[in-house]
Order: C-alpha cells, then sequence, then structure tokens
C-alpha cells in the first residue's frame, strides 16, 4: 500500500502545532486519524472540525507518560478503523536551562513525556503491526539533538535517545514489516516553548521562534511525505527547518 488515502494513522500530541497541522494534512489526503492529546476540548473541536470537513477523525484523551493510554489510543483505532497503519508519536514538551540550575523536575517531565511517551507508543503499536504484517512508527525529534547547544542537554538528550532507539528499532526490523522515521524540526511556530519556566528566556525563545520560524503545515507534509511511500521504501531521517536557521 502506497499513499496516504485509507492510511489509519493514530498520532500523539494532536491538540496543536506539529500534531494538530498533522491530523488536519493527513485527513485531507484521505487517511482516517485517531487523535490523542491531554486538552480534550481542543482535540475534540479539532476531530469536528476534520468530521466537517467530509474527514474521519476520533478524538481520546491520552497522557503518554501513562503505558494505557497509549493501549487505549491504538485500540480505539482498531476498534474503530479495523487496523493501525501508522503510529505518529509526536506530543513533547521543552524546558530550557543550563544543567547546573538542577531543574531535576523539569528532567524528570521531559524524559517522562519525550522518552517514556514514545516507547510506551511503540509498546502498543509494535504487536499490532506485526500481527497485521505491516506498520510505520514516525516520531518528532529535533535539530536540538543534531547540533548541541548550552541550554538545552536534557532536552536534546531526550530527543536523541529517541533517535537511537528507532535506528536500533529499525535495524532489528529488516523484515519488510515495520517502518521507521524520526522527523527532526528545526524552529517552527508552535507552542512547544511557551512553558519554559524563566521568563525572559521565554520571551527571548518566543521571539526566535515567531520570527524564524516555519509554519506547523511544512512539517505535516514532511509526515505525509514519509507515509506516502510505497511499503518498500523506508524514510528513516528527515530534517526540515528554516532557510535561516543557522
Amino acid at each position: 500500500m502506497s499513499g496516504v488515502d485509507g492510511k489509519i494513522v493514530a498520532i500523539t500530541g494532536a491538540s496543536s502545532g506539529i500534531g494538530e497541522a498533522a491530523a488536519r494534512e493527513l485527513a485531507r489526503r484521505g487517511a482516517a486519524v485517531v487523535l490523542g492529546a491531554r486538552r480534550t476540548d481542543r482535540l475534540d473541536a479539532l476531530a469536528e472540525s476534520i468530521r466537517a470537513d467530509g474527514g474521519r477523525a476520533e478524538a481520546l484523551d491520552v497522557d503518554v507518560t501513562r503505558r494505557d493510554d497509549l493501549d487505549r489510543l491504538v485500540a480505539r483505532s482498531v476498534e474503530r478503523f479495523g487496523r493501525l497503519d501508522v503510529l505518529v508519536a509526536n506530543a513533547g514538551i521543552a524546558r530550557i536551562a543550563p544543567v547546573g540550575d538542577l531543574d531535576v523536575d523539569d528532567w524528570d517531565a521531559m524524559i517522562d513525556v519525550n522518552l517514556r511517551g514514545v516507547l510506551h507508543g511503540i509498546a502498543a503499536a509494535l504487536p499490532v503491526f506485526r500481527e497485521q504484517g505491516r506498520g510505520h512508527l514516525v516520531t518528532t525529534v529535533s535539530t536540538s539533538g543534531l547540533k548541541i547547544v548550552p541550554g538545552q542537554a536534557v532536552y536534546a538528550g531526550t530527543k536523541n535517545a529517541v533517535r537511537t532507539a528507532l535506528e536500533a528499532l529499525r535495524q532489528e526490523s529488516t523484515d519488510g514489516v515495520l517502518r521507521t522515521t524520526s522527523i527532526s524540526p528545526g524552529f517552527v511556530r508552535t507552542e512547544l516553548v511557551d512553558h519554559v519556566t524563566d521568563p525572559e528566556q521565554r520571551a527571548q525563545v518566543q521571539r526566535t521562534m515567531s520570527e524564524l520560524g516555519i509554519a506547523p503545515e511544512a512539517v505535516a507534509r514532511a509526515i505525509a511525505f514519509a507515509i506516502e511511500q510505497p511499503d518498500d521504501v523506508e524514510i528513516g531521517d528527515l530534517t526540515i527547518r528554516p532557510t535561516t536557521q543557522g
């Protein structure tokens, strides 16, 4: 199967930013989307909007730090649409501070959402993919893991851990059943940095994102590109950034 039309795609972190844009783009191309996020008011509105435009969408409350929630997301996909073709593990948070600030609670939060949340998704989806004989894992990582800068040690560490886990999984899965894709966005106009604790730093990063960032729809098209390839073609890593990003 190639193309996006007719595929069943579950997306975490779907209530805003890249997740929302991916949901709209994939639904517009004919995929049925199963949307998971914590902000259910926004999620329900998104699903209703997609259905109003003639698409197929389901929404449910998902906190990726809870393994049972990922099991429910995958189960809902199979129950509602008969299978799951793609899991887009997109949920993520960013906290920016020097390691010496010892913001251990923020470290734990990033590890739980950015890394453990992806692993929970793999644990939920992989048995279904194996049983079906086909499946695709797409993860949203970051250019922060490609260019290491001060203040992003733990954030970049979680993203690189996911990149490493996906590459190992790829090498363990060369029987043609599983495809894996890591998408590394650069500056994107999303809410990712809105919860940076230090107000001055938060304002600075928000300005950078606003002035230099690309639209989340650009990343959504990259996700669709990886998904639409024939089953024997795997887009392993894809970096997408503004042309003005250094």
